[in-house]
């Protein structure tokens, strides 16, 4: 049961599970605002126009970037969440806007995928149907993932094998925040939040009435098949209607080389040999079989599929809206064929009291659902302190079960309520609050987590002002967070303060040099204090500490972000100091045949740098010729001086892009070196190189948007494994992949 609280108003506590409920009271209260003029009269007066206007009319974008926002009336700018209060967002340096181009460039069904090219940026990549990103080392608990400032009210942050609720193929941009924004969007953004933004919430007319867009993709290495599309269609000048929806279905993943690393082989293989001894000739036939898959990776086909309606309210210079959704996916769990899926069953005992032994491990899959309704307020307030009040809320009713061949193994269910109020100031800077109520259970054999519900309130602020030559801001959240499992009899309560200060030097040409210091605190989540059974995602048997104290980090971090006409640089150099740094440590022990992992707590560093590069080389008539380079690189150890796991190794990214008339060629070359700083019971990975190109074809003169894409990745086949993925050793990444798509937008 998720309990409500209204703060400051003498209202009782509420109790609305039903969904129906949930879903008349989101409706009520959308269109009682949409309905409301008075809140808007002032702004509906004025002459000012929409913020996307004002965008499309900014004489410092170029070309491609007017065509793209004249196309397109949901385009704001590169504006990242909530940074439309200040000038600049810098006390969050590692800033990145990934636009349809890139989204349409790097496709692919899980958004951690999609994201692995930007700097400071890898991938859980547990499965193709599993994937949520790592920023700057950190994942899990560590990174919000958003859609459109609120939280995606998944589990996919309770486990690696758990999917992200988002499919990139309706995604209007990507916004990545690598740093301390937990001191907006929550403690468990400590490491950084990615935003995403799509449309199913209106925000504008349509310039002729409606606007569509659209994006298919075919490709051979998933033999994927796929295609998304939304609508905006004015029903008049204030009430415009919003419908999208997208379906993707991959086979078994093609992959160059052997499934299992050769260590991982090795050790299959003495098995079978071991086996082969003692008589058990079936037995080891099946381990060989493992060791010798080649080609393509055993159940790890996918199937997506979403709908959303909203409407939105558009009144002079304010905007309301709601929106109804649902995400349905199913996919394979790839397996690790040394440990297998362990239920923490002993075999059924036979005649004589012997122990029989079990049949064969049944394939595994996820079947996951989710049903999403959104609230969103945009109202303008005139020309006093404050000039916005911005109102976001959601709720989300979410279900993941877990099936063994056609028998249910485990299910999760998550109930999440979240809201969030921000009042811009006219003069720069934003004063919010936020609530999130959170309702876990899981019920089945692997159900290592007791249920759980988790509640904060938050309060937070930004600010920026002028010093003596020098552009200062400041920023600073406090949050309450109660957690509580009634099924153990235990609670948790944590006060939480978080702050940041930068100085920014601004030269005349426009480039920003500048230091941040921070301080941000996390408390633990459920699964860290209250697990404690088999955990398939990790092969391990997990045990959670209820005494577990919050998280706390220190960081300093210096930038420089440049834009000199058509030649950009960024660059960031970190160090953040963690306090009581939670992580699964081994104990040594084994429980169900699987190794005992236990939550602990230790002193934690870790130091990294992230830069990106990217200038014209030749300007020839219609010819253009430019660079993109990119680079980071993270390390990270404990007290005494162990490994953190899963740290990714450093990489580097070099691409040239050719514009000829209607025509952009673009080659890359990405490296990934090779990581052997790893902790205990952690393998190691070689480095690879992957060589891919594109070709982009505008066949309209009058509509940039409409692009005919041919990508060849991969193109020398090579087998590249992600070091930050659990599953490393029996997944590796794609072989060669011809993919072809279509992106329109009218």
């Amino acid at each position: 049961m998720i309990r409500y609280y209204i703060i400051a108003i003498g209202i009782p506590q509420i109790n609305m599970k039903p969904i129906t409920s949930h879903i008349a009271v989101a409706a009520a209260l959308s269109f009682a605002f949409a309905a409301n003029p008075a809140l808007a009269s002032e702004a509906a007066d004025s002459d000012a126009q929409q913020p996307q206007d004002q965008a499309e009319g900014s004489a410092e974008r170029d070309q491609t970037r007017e065509e793209a926002s004249g196309a397109d009336p949901h385009y704001r700018g590169d504006i990242l969440v909530s940074a439309d209060a200040l000038d600049e967002l810098d006390f969050i340096a590692g800033q990145d806007v990934i636009g349809l181009e890139e989204i349409q460039r790097n496709l692919s069904g899980q958004i951690g995928d999609v994201l692995t090219k930007v700097p400071g940026v890898s991938s859980t990549s547990f499965s193709p149907g599993a994937s949520r990103p790592i920023l700057r080392g950190l994942g899990g608990e560590r990174v919000r993932i958003l859609i459109d400032g609120l939280g995606t009210a998944d589990v996919a942050n309770t486990s690696a094998d758990h999917a992200t609720t988002i499919d990139p193929l309706t995604v209007e941009r990507i916004e990545v925040l690598r740093g301390p924004a937990a001191l907006l969007f929550g403690s468990q953004a400590i490491g950084g939040v990615v935003n995403v933004i799509d449309r199913r919430i209106p925000i504008a007319v349509p310039e002729n009435g409606i606007h569509v867009d659209a994006l298919t993709a075919f490709d051979t290495a998933s033999n994927l098949r796929s295609g998304g599309a939304s609508v905006d269609a004015a029903l008049n000048e204030m009430f415009v209607v919003h419908f999208d929806g997208s379906y993707r279905e991959t086979g078994n993943l093609e992959i160059p080389g052997f499934q299992l690393t050769d260590d991982l082989r090795a050790d299959l293989l003495g098995d079978a040999a071991e086996e082969e001894a003692e008589g058990e000739f079936e037995e080891a036939e099946e381990l060989r079989e493992a060791a010798g898959q080649t080609g393509f990776v055993p159940n790890s086909a996918a199937k997506t599929w979403t709908v959303n309606g909203g409407l939105g309210v558009i009144l002079g210079d304010s905007t309301f809206g709601a929106s109804v959704g649902y995400y349905d996916t199913s996919y394979g769990l790839v397996g690790n064929p040394e440990g297998g899926h362990h239920h923490g069953e002993e075999g059924e005992e036979g005649e004589g009291g012997e122990e029989e032994e079990e049949e064969g491990e049944e394939t595994v899959s996820i079947g996951l659902e989710q049903l999403r309704v959104d609230f969103r307020g945009d109202i303008a307030l005139g020309s006093g302190f404050f000039s916005r009040l911005k109102l976001r809320g959601g709720y989300s009713d979410y279900t993941h079960t877990e099936f063994e061949g056609a028998e249910v193994g485990t299910v999760f269910d998550t109930e999440t309520v979240e809201a969030r109020a921000e009042l811009v100031q006219a003069g720069g800077g934003v004063i919010g609050a936020q609530f999130t109520a959170r309702d876990f259970q899981a019920v089945g054999e692997e159900a290592f987590v007791a249920p759980n519900e988790t509640t904060s309130v938050a309060i937070f602020t930004a600010q920026e002002f002028e010093l003596g030559g020098l552009q200062i801001e400041a920023a600073g959240r406090y949050e309450m967070v109660d957690v509580e499992s009634e099924p153990l009899g235990l609670e948790r309560d944590f006060d939480l303060f978080s702050g940041a200060l930068s100085a920014i030097l601004v030269s005349e040409g426009g480039a920003r040099f500048g230091v941040t210091g921070s301080r941000s605190e996390r408390a633990p989540a459920g699964e860290e204090l209250f697990a404690n059974g088999p955990h398939i995602a990790t092969q391990v048997f997990e045990i959670g500490d209820p005494n577990l104290g919050k998280e706390s980090a220190w960081g300093l971090e210096t930038f420089v972000r440049a834009n000199v006409g058509d030649i950009s640089f960024n660059a960031s150099v970190y160090y953040q100091s963690f306090d009581d740094f939670i992580f699964l440590s081994p104990t040594g022990g084994e429980e169900d045949d699987l190794p005992v992992f236990a939550f602990l707590q230790d002193d934690a560093d870790f130091f990294g740098f992230e830069a990106a590069f990217a200038m014209p080389v030749i300007e020839k008539d219609d010819f253009t010729l430019s660079t993109d380079l990119r680079a980071s690189y993270v390390a990270a150890d404990l007290s005494d001086g162990a490994n953190v796991p899963r740290i990714p190794p450093v990489s580097l990214l070099a691409a040239l892009d050719a514009d000829v008339s209607a025509f952009n060629v673009r080659g890359e070359v990405q490296w990934f070196g090779e990581q052997d700083d790893v902790a205990a019971f952690e393998a190691p990975t070689d480095a690879f190189t992957f060589v891919n190109l594109y070709v982009s074809w505008r066949p309209l003169p009058t509509n940039r948007n409409v692009v005919l894409q041919l990508a060849g990745e991969n193109l020398f086949d090579t087998t590249g494994r992600r070091h930050a993925s659990f599953s490393k050793e029996f997944l590796p990444l794609p072989g060669r992949n011809i993919r072809a798509s279509v992106r329109l937008s009218f």
